[in-house]
């Protein structure tokens, strides 16, 4: 099972496992992988409650350490992690190791995140842009995370069809996107989810401005969101942020920076 995925409601990936195993079968023998205490697997307390059992047994093998997506992305997902983590050391490492097989770059300009795409995509590699259900202030680029859209379209029509995700024009979110994959996104960053000195701010777009997101279910499933999309690319990535606007209360530039800046120092390359 992956870690982090969790993202709507109901959903309570590998902790809830561990819960049934303590709840419903106290008698069965356990082998688990003892690096379920990362983060992004949140089963930190459920671990605990196991622990207390006699016949649990850890073994190392039992984790797959490395993503089995494609040949270039085996180091992607402890990238994302870590980006998601705000470990920034780490983060720049992981970067040195992944740069050359797998390239990911920034842009504060949408245009040329898409002629990045195509200029990459080789043949019949696909490409598209995902983003999150909540990025709800991303109409000026055209992109309305609420127009209907056709996910067996998106991924299976070719370029001359309006509805795929080559005509860069329809955008997937989370929900179309978990459990399938594109060669080549750009993940197109909204303020929902902003980059601050003391963590992520979680923002929800009620009627007319942003609200923040209180509860810690929806705060996980909202980091999560932003997981499955940028663990979305078999062989690279753009991601678009944009500039924001001072005419534009809901789009104001300080939303935008200072995550445009976290994801610099990482030391991902600047488009434009």
């Amino acid at each position: 099972m992956g870690g982090g995925q969790e993202i709507n409601t109901g959903e309570a990936g590998i902790s809830e496992w561990i819960e049934s195993l303590n709840r419903s079968f106290p008698d069965w023998h356990v082998h688990i992988s003892p690096r379920l205490t990362d983060s992004e697997y949140a089963a930190g307390e459920a671990m605990q409650m196991l622990a207390s059992r006699p016949n649990v047994f850890p073994n190392e093998s039992l984790h797959l350490s490395v993503s089995m997506r494609s040949f270039r992305a085996e180091n992607v997902s402890l990238l994302v992690k870590q980006l998601l983590d705000l470990d920034l050391k780490g983060a720049r490492g992981t970067l040195d190791c992944v740069r050359e097989k797998y390239p990911i770059t920034i842009t504060r300009d949408l245009q040329i995140a898409k002629k990045w795409l195509k200029t990459q995509a080789r043949g019949t590699e696909r490409y598209g842009i995902v983003v999150s259900s909540q990025a709800e202030r991303l109409k000026p680029h055209a992109i309305d995370v609420k127009s209907p859209m056709d996910p067996v379209h998106w991924f299976l029509d070719g370029k001359e069809d309006v509805r795929s995700s080559y005509y860069l024009e329809d955008v997937a979110t989370e929900f179309h996107v978990q459990g399938l994959e594109l060669d080549w996104s750009c993940v197109s960053w909204d303020a929902d989810f902003r980059y601050s000195a003391n963590g992520w701010k979680h923002q929800s777009f009620r009627g007319s401005r942003w609200e923040r997101i209180s509860k810690a279910e929806r705060k996980i499933y909202q980091k999560n969101a932003y997981r499955v999309l940028l663990t979305r690319a078999r062989q690279g990535m753009v991601i678009f942020v944009p500039s924001g606007s001072y005419d534009d209360s809901t789009r104001d530039p300080s939303f935008y920076d200072p995550t445009f800046d976290y994801l610099r120092e990482i030391g991902f390359p600047v488009l434009g």
